[in-house]
This record gives structure tokens, C-alpha cells and sequence, in this order.
């Protein structure tokens, strides 16, 4: 099956070769299949916490990926809870790529801290390329917080929604912003407001319903700091 747009645009983002890939929420497998086709990595990780996808994939790849035929590379299925990745079991000298996508930004960011905990306490070092599919800004905000810069990110907008993507490492300097930097040069400005005002809008209709104080500060800060990036607002 071919990648969808959100899929290909994280394979694009990938330039390097791992010895470990962790293709989290993998559903049905495909990036972490083309991911191996294309020699990214020693060994490919595909993690589902269902029992029967992670059966279906394990079918599929003895199939079209059998390990006897791969002559430098191995792939393992792990049905699990992304928090409890066993980087231990696979430690290795250099870093491992773990991408979460599909999932909202809060369970993404609460995966990453007790991914990047497990890896300090380890010494093992860890990149990570992240698509939530809503709430990026709580993302971004947890984000801020981690010993985690930014390589690079993209919008991208796929079947009428908009997907933040990022690539994130512990080696980066770069800090992580709340709203985003690189993404706004990426695309024309039509796409930009469009994407914009489509933020705001969830914004100021989810403070409207809010009542914890704490949640609506947040939300407070997020139309603030999104009508920053735009004079019309």
C-alpha cells in the first residue's frame, strides 16, 4: 500500500541510519515496513498495544520480510505499552529513533517523558519524531520542559486535517517553541491562516466550556501566543 502524505512526509525526515527504529502506534505497519525496505536501520521495532494488530503484522512481515532473507537486518513486533519500550534489552552505542504518531498530544507527551527517563537512566542516547493527531500545543508546552531540541518540523495538511511532525533530539540546540518556528516557512501563507485560524477557533470555543482555572489558563496562552504569529487576528 502506498504512505499516505503524513506517513511519507515522517519517512522524508528521516536522513540518517539507526541501529534501532521504534515505529510506535505502528497500526498496520506500513511506515516501519518502508522504513525497512529502505535500510534505515539494523533492527525495526513495530509496537502496538492490540493483540491483534500486532498479530496480523507479525503474519504479514514473515511473509513479505522473512528474517532469513534479511542478510543485515532483523525486525521485532512488541505488543505493549509504548511507555514501557525495553531500550535496556537493546542498548546500543549510538542513538535509536522512536516515532509516536496517531496519537493526541498529551498520551505523545507523556510516552516521550517516560521514554527520555528510561533512556538517561540507561545512558542511551534517543531521537524522537513525533505526530500528534490534536493538541499540539499542551505537546509543545511538556515538550519545553525535556532535555529534547528541535532537528526539524513540518505542516502538512492531509484528507482536510493539519499535522504538525517533529524531529526532536537531545543533541539539538535548538529550543522547542510553543507555536512552532520552522513550520511557518514551509508553506505558502494561505495554508498558514488557514491553519491558524482553524487553532484559534478550537481555542476560543474550548475556553468557553472551561472550567478548571488551571486548563484555562493554558488556553489563554495558546490564543495568545497563535495570535502573535498573525496581525490579522
Amino acid at each position: 500500500m502506498k504512505l499516505s502524505q503524513r506517513l511519507h512526509t515522517i519517512a522524508s525526515m528521516i536522513d540518517g541510519h539507526y541501529s534501532h527504529i521504534w515505529d510506535c502506534c505502528c497500526d498496520h505497519g506500513l511506515l516501519g515496513a518502508t522504513l525497512l525496505k529502505q535500510g534505515r536501520c539494523d533492527a525495526m521495532h513495530f509496537v502496538d498495544i492490540v493483540p491483534s494488530i500486532t498479530n496480523s503484522l507479525i503474519a504479514k512481515l514473515e511473509q513479505f520480510y522473512p528474517l532469513a532473507a534479511l542478510s543485515q537486518q532483523t525486525w521485532h513486533v512488541h505488543c505493549l505499552d509504548v511507555h514501557a519500550l525495553p531500550l535496556a534489552q537493546y542498548r546500543s552505542q549510538s542513538p535509536q529513533l522512536v516515532i509516536i504518531a496517531g496519537v493526541g498530544g498529551e498520551l505523545t507527551a507523556s510516552f516521550v517523558k517516560a521514554i527520555q527517563q528510561h533512556a538517561l537512566a540507561i545512558g542511551q542516547s534517543v531521537e524522537f519524531i513525533l505526530c500528534p493527531v490534536h493538541h499540539t500545543y499542551q505537546l509543545r508546552e511538556a515538550l519545553s520542559s525535556l532535555t529534547l531540541g528541535l532537528v526539524n518540523e513540518h505542516l502538512i495538511t492531509e484528507n482536510k486535517r493539519f499535522y504538525e511532525i517533529l524531529h526532536l533530539s537531545s543533541d539539538a540546540t535548538t529550543p522547542v517553541s510553543l507555536v512552532g518556528d520552522k513550520i511557518w516557512s514551509h508553506h505558502n501563507t494561505d495554508i498558514n491562516q488557514h491553519y491558524l485560524t482553524r487553532l484559534l477557533n478550537h481555542y476560543r470555543l474550548a475556553i468557553k466550556g472551561a472550567t478548571d482555572e488551571t486548563h484555562a489558563a493554558m488556553l489563554r496562552e495558546a490564543i495568545s501566543a497563535y495570535q502573535a504569529l498573525t496581525p490579522q487576528q
